[in-house]
């Protein structure tokens, strides 16, 4: 049986706002998340035993349990036990490009490309709409990375609404190879902080996210203005975020003080992102923000924003 190499994009925020505190403990979510071409690789073949095997070309990457991907792998072994039974477990290999724990859905989305991948590999005919709802259960990313493209999402991430394609913005992104920053950290010190400015009832709350899809953003997302987009960039996380780590801070004011139209930390961080004109655009940027920061733990990458998520390379 032939096996499938697909690319799986990162995602970076334009906008994110935390609208309050949800019944199930999560927070209530308005974000447009966009797909960039920063992708990682993930082979998928059958590897005729009952076990799932994960590999991976970046140690930081672990292979047990605790991996989205083999998560993913696990969750369709469960849905779909008579073809597991039939046709046995996979050998998933990820070729990792994405930094790692960098608030770009890098587990996300190689969670998403196993989704996708076992579909195929196993025949199963699952529509986008299934896949986004078995990737729901995984984690809030995952429906987004399957369609990938630009959405607005709300909920605690997991409701979207697709928005038409933005293709080719040019993007400058950072992040220090050494930084993490907690997801859960970062949430919960915003509500120690910011919890009295929640809304008291659902009412609100559903009405607050619901606006996110009349905002300016979203006018300036269709009508595909960079410049625009740039001014209208917002992540609530950075309140929180950049007071507490200084290298972040620093590094989204390199990337203000380097000609970028606009910049934001993306998601919990610590990658901060720039928006450019063109391709020599981003190139100066990322020339400037390096003379900035002579720093070889940060990594700097100059991408581009595309209208699609997970999709398959070759068969293997």
């Amino acid at each position: 049986m032939q096996g499938y190499s697909l690319v799986a994009p990162a995602k970076i925020n334009l906008y994110l706002e935390i609208i309050g505190a949800r019944e199930d403990g999560y927070h209530e979510l308005a974000m447009v998340m966009q797909s960039i071409d920063l992708a990682d690789q993930i082979d998928i073949t059958p590897n005729g035993s009952e076990n799932i095997r994960v590999q991976c070309d970046n140690l930081e990457v672990p292979l047990d349990k605790t991996n989205l991907a083999y998560r993913a792998a696990e969750l369709m072994a469960k849905e779909f036990p008579e073809q597991f039974a039939k046709l046995g477990g996979v050998d998933i290999k990820i070729h990792k490009r994405i930094p790692v724990a960098a608030g770009l859905a890098g587990g996300s989305t190689n969670a998403a490309a196993v989704l996708v991948g076992i579909d195929l590999l196993w025949k199963l005919g699952l529509t986008k709409v299934e896949i986004e709802e078995l990737g729901a259960t995984l984690g809030s990313d995952v429906p987004f990375c399957v369609a990938g493209g630009t959405a607005i999402a709300t909920g605690r991430g997991e409701q979207l609404a697709e928005i038409l394609g933005l293709d080719n913005i040019y993007i400058v992104l950072g992040k220090h190879l050494s930084l993490s920053v907690s997801t859960p950290w970062a949430y919960k010190t915003y509500r120690a902080t910011y919890g009295d400015t929640y809304p008291q009832d659902n009412q609100s709350l559903t009405a607050r996210a619901s606006s996110v899809h009349s905002a300016p953003m979203i006018k300036a997302i269709v009508h595909k203005n960079a410049r625009e987009i740039s001014q209208l960039l917002h992540n609530d996380l950075e309140k929180v975020v950049l007071p507490e780590y200084a290298k972040v801070l620093e590094l989204r004011e390199a990337f203000a003080s380097s000609g970028a139209l606009g910049t934001m930390m993306s998601g919990s961080g610590p990658s901060v992102f720039g928006i450019c004109e063109s391709l020599e655009h981003a190139e100066k940027v990322k020339q400037q923000v390096r003379s900035s920061i002579p720093d070889e733990d940060l990594e700097l990458f100059t991408t581009q924003t595309i209208s699609q998520g997970i999709h398959l390379k070759s068969s293997i």
